[in-house]
């Protein structure tokens, strides 16, 4: 890497051969934003001798994702993590598959089409909290959990899966974990040998591949006329006359499940846990949703009147975005910065460092819903904020509703037992709390049927496609 051909971005050496892989292991949030603070706009990383850098900068970042996006594919860190469940999905594909199979799945998420999805969502979160009663203790996080996955499966399959959710919540969640540790471990144990967890994750793959092709089966032999995105993507054609194959509708249909299940879930669940720290912002939307619904349940022409929701989801995704850090690796050169620099180089640019930047966020670690009121999203350079991601993979290209409001309103809730919430030190993909949030959370007050006002209309939109 070279500036002027002779020089490096700057950046610390770390230990021989192992670089700052330590530090990225033990305190990988902290060591991301100290190395921002100390070495500025873009900075090398040396990792177990494989180049890293890390670009802290609103244009440069612009450029990795969005300027220079045909010379970036995605890292092999992202394949490592998601490529063994999700095969060769539109999060993992690159180059003109990529684009086949996007142009292919891109009408089924049209705007007028995943608004006719926001009953069910509505239906969801009312079977999710009828049995929600005042004063109990409920893990937030696990409940979110269950709903989410309700509103994926019921979107994308046209079904319950109902007997199946705990099998298949407990099967996702320790793949994307079990995928994320390999990952992170720099000597990785084959995954032809037969170690326990290798066994398991052969297990819950089969699992979750022998559900997904059954429902295909069955959809195949279904003659009658279906709204939900797997039958959108198996009678997708292409220009030539040709349809997905059956992996592809696989690979598809399990892109858009991880990204639909936990990711709104954290979403959601982080969301719920600000508004329980911050009783003043959590009055001032409950006053807003009084005033605007009246007591009934939301529809999606609703949104444009709720800009006190808007911003608490801004917020809640600025501090805690679906994903703290994006990386690419580079093909062929890239100039940055003025440094040049050289194939397969894994870039990074996170959102948890942006999104904490005191250049554009006054008081970045504070909750602060209002920052949002007055056109501060407008103001930010692009690449300040990007909790989605951007460039043509980002999920605003496929569905212009990207936000995640919480889907019930009237229950308030409070955290309990622990109130640290620490996520700095070993955040996983989409920061899930190791305890709940944290511990558990207690609804106040009675939730009456006037809780159905939520919808969620961008529950199957996630990762940066």
């Amino acid at each position: 890497m070279t500036n002027n051909g002779t020089h490096a971005p700057p950046g610390p050496k770390g230990l021989p051969i192992l670089g700052l892989a330590f530090e990225v292991r033990s305190d990988p949030l902290g060591t991301l934003q100290r190395l921002a603070r100390q070495y500025g706009d873009i900075v090398s990383m040396p990792v177990m001798r494989m180049s890293r850098v890390l670009v802290n900068r609103p244009d440069y970042i612009q450029q990795l994702l969005i300027l220079d996006h045909a010379k970036l594919h995605k890292s092999t860190l992202t394949k490592l993590v998601v490529g063994p469940l999700l095969g060769q999905g539109l999060l993992i594909s690159e180059g003109d598959f990529w684009r086949r199979q996007r142009r292919l799945a891109q009408p089924a998420f049209h705007r007028s089409r995943t608004n006719e999805y926001s009953p069910v969502m509505v239906e969801c979160a009312l079977e999710q909290t009828r049995y929600w009663r005042s004063g109990e203790t409920r893990n937030i996080a696990e409940e979110m959990m269950k709903l989410t996955l309700e509103v994926a499966v019921r979107t994308l399959f046209g079904t319950s899966l109902a007997g199946d959710s705990e099998s298949i919540g407990k099967a996702m969640t320790f793949l994307m974990r079990h995928y994320l540790r390999r990952a992170r471990t720099p000597w990785r144990v084959p995954e032809s040998w037969p170690t326990s967890a290798n066994r398991r994750a052969r297990r819950e793959v089969e699992y979750m591949d022998s559900l997904i092709y059954g429902i295909i089966s069955d959809r195949k032999k279904d003659t009658r006329p279906r709204n939900d995105l797997l039958s959108l993507l198996m009678s997708a054609m292409h220009e030539d006359g040709s349809q997905m194959t059956e992996r592809q509708v696989r690979d598809e249909s399990m892109t858009l499940f991880v990204a639909g299940h936990e990711t709104t879930a954290l979403s959601l669940a982080w969301t719920w846990y600000l508004l329980g720290e911050n009783p003043a912002a959590e009055s001032c939307l409950h006053k807003e949703l009084r005033t605007v619904l009246a007591g009934r349940p939301a529809e999606v022409s609703d949104l444009e009147k709720l800009p006190y929701l808007n911003a608490v989801v801004h917020e809640s995704l600025r501090l805690y975005p679906p994903a703290f850090i994006m990386a690419r690796m580079n093909v062929e050169t890239v100039n940055l910065g003025g440094y040049e620099i050289p194939p397969r180089t894994t870039l990074l640019a996170s959102q948890w460092v942006m999104h904490r930047d005191p250049r554009f966020f006054e008081q970045p670690e504070q909750f602060i819903p209002e920052r949002w009121l007055d056109g501060l999203e407008h103001r930010l350079p692009p690449g300040a904020y990007f909790p989605f991601g951007d460039g043509p993979r980002a999920p605003r290209r496929l569905l212009p509703i990207r936000r995640r409001p919480p889907p019930l309103h009237r229950p308030r809730l409070r955290p309990t037992g622990d109130r640290s919430c620490n996520r700095r030190n070993r955040p996983e993909i989409q920061f899930p709390p190791e305890q709940g949030i944290p511990g558990c959370s207690r609804a106040v007050g009675n939730p009456t049927p006037e809780v159905r006002n939520r919808d969620d209309d961008s529950a199957i939109v996630g990762p940066a496609f």
